[in-house]
């Protein structure tokens, strides 16, 4: 049974704790710049764009600050703060299973304290882009479980998405508040070569890792706080308490009863969601926490029932309803699709989104903007091969040595072939596969993934890096806290950034005024 009382309703780990003061006392930058710090990060050279030193839109200063902060401390010392950031991390029960090894292992996530910095004048591209393509998003979501317009006129293949195992054909002509049906979106973005922004993936199902960038802004406070304070580094603080409002936004009532729902302590992600229903000040609970009647949904508490306007969900569709999905699910609870259906409870993300997030209907969402919007993307799409098309799988079988290969429903960067970085058997395991199931794949040229320096055994060294954006949506307004989740392949020459493969994060400074 669900327990009301604030200090037992969540994981209270973060509560009073503090991370080791004799270690963390701040370290303060001078106002006066070290010669010896000049140029660290203008040493590194390699063909990739540096976002430190590359970048127009930035000045030197920024660059110039964080390069003497640095400069102050050996590598020993440097390598020590990181891993007292471990700590932290190991303490608060931020892990995360890495497979593909040899074996699964639980393991904290790896930290970098160099932090990735972006000029506002970039994030104002990053932030417009990732809402624009959320609005476009939403709007093909309601489209295709009303009018079908965008299949009507041929756009997008009407099989493709009507057979797709995502489209939730109980969704059919159900009315959501507003057309929102994503309220939660992570878009992942990636700059190439030429420091030009595209979008590598949406996520509109049950993204996750927005509690790694609000922990790694802790631990940057902690460590620099002046250094940011001269950096104008704006804020993400806000949050918990933006998605809060947004999630009471969506429901139909006026001040609703909101829940996250999760999977239980074994999922790799239960942190988060113990860490945001804290954050919030709502309740986490699971499947035995509550039951329907009368198509509405209740949470059993010490005091008796409470009826439950909001579900912010941290499980697949499949999982959610043993009577509407997976019969044998447990973590779901029966009868919450006909409450959902009958307009009693709001469920964040809405079943049925997976849909649009797949990567084989990622390449049509440059024409959703314009079909939808009227507008031209602010972002661009990595140009993508759909195997399913018999034109682009002979391309693709021809060149799988210089292409990424992606299954269409994976995730976590797991079915991925490197091209460039596979081996002769590998490329051929997965020529095979495209023959026998080319509709499983998608596509696309091996993209030269902008770098940051990163703290390494050896030194300050680059390393590939991508960034996931959070955009919250509701029926009056989209926000995007100004930063998001920077995601590092720790692993030297590896583009891959998933943390489930031993990808780490950084924290992610959008600085006001970099001339300042």
């Amino acid at each position: 049974m669900f327990k009301e009382d604030k200090d037992t309703n969540v994981n209270t780990m973060l509560d009073g704790y503090k991370l080791n003061s004799p270690v963390l006392n701040p370290i303060h930058s001078h106002d006066r710049l070290s010669s010896q710090s000049a140029g660290l990060f203008h040493q590194m050279t390699s063909n990739f764009f540096n976002e430190m030193t590359d970048d127009q839109a930035m000045s030197g200063e920024a660059c110039t600050r964080i390069e003497h902060w640095l400069s102050q401390h050996s590598v020993e010392e440097l390598e020590e703060l990181n891993q007292i950031a471990k700590q932290h991390f190991l303490y608060e029960g931020i892990t995360f299973t890495v497979y593909g090894e040899s074996e699964g292992i639980e393991r904290t996530i790896p930290y970098d304290l160099i932090p990735r910095v972006i000029a506002k004048q970039q994030w104002n591209k990053i932030s417009l882009g990732s809402a624009q393509r959320v609005r476009a998003l939403n709007l093909f979501l309601h489209d295709i479980y009303h009018q079908q317009d965008i299949l009507k006129a041929k756009i997008i293949p009407e099989l493709q998405v009507l057979t797709h195992e995502a489209y939730q054909p109980h969704m059919y002509e159900h009315r959501l508040k507003g057309q929102i049906y994503s309220q939660i979106s992570g878009i992942d973005i990636i700059r190439d070569g030429q420091g030009e922004f595209y979008v590598l993936e949406d996520n509109l199902r049950t993204p996750s890792g927005v509690s790694y960038m609000l922990e790694s802004r802790k631990i940057s406070e902690k460590l620099m706080p002046d250094l940011m304070q001269k950096n104008h580094i704006l804020g993400i603080e806000q949050y918990p308490q933006l998605l809060k409002e947004i999630l009471a936004e969506n429901a139909y009532v006026d001040q609703p009863f909101i829940v996250v729902l999760t999977p239980g302590r074994f999922n790799s992600a239960y942190y988060e969601h113990a860490f945001l229903a804290r954050e919030m000040d709502v309740p986490l609970v699971t499947s035995r926490d509550l039951f329907v009647e009368h198509d509405k949904v209740y949470v059993k508490t010490i005091r008796g029932r409470q009826r439950v306007d909001v579900i912010y969900r941290r499980l697949d569709d499949a999982y959610l309803d043993p009577l509407c999905f997976m019969p044998n699910s447990t973590l779901g609870v029966a009868g919450l699709m006909s409450a959902y259906l009958s307009h009693n409870v709001v469920i964040a993300n809405a079943p049925g989104t997976g849909v649009a997030d797949d990567k084989s209907i990622y390449p049509y969402v440059d024409k959703m903007i314009q079909f939808y919007l009227g507008e031209k993307p602010i972002l661009k799409n990595v140009p993508t091969y759909q195997c399913r098309n018999k034109q682009d799988l002979a391309y693709v079988l021809e060149n799988l040595e210089q292409l990424v290969v992606k299954e269409a429903q994976g995730s976590g960067g797991y079915g991925m072939l490197i091209g460039p970085q596979a081996c002769k058997s590998q490329i051929e395991q997965f020529r095979d596969k495209l023959m026998a199931t080319p509709h499983l794949y998608i596509a696309q040229p091996t993209l030269e993934l902008s770098v940051s320096p990163t703290m390494t055994e050896s030194g300050v060294s680059e390393r590939h890096i991508d960034l996931r954006p959070f955009v919250l949506s509701s029926p009056y307004r989209t926000e995007i806290v100004p930063g998001g989740l920077t995601r590092v392949a720790m692993k030297e020459g590896s583009l891959v950034v998933n943390s489930s493969q031993g990808g780490g994060i950084k924290d992610t400074w959008v600085v006001e005024n970099l001339h300042s």
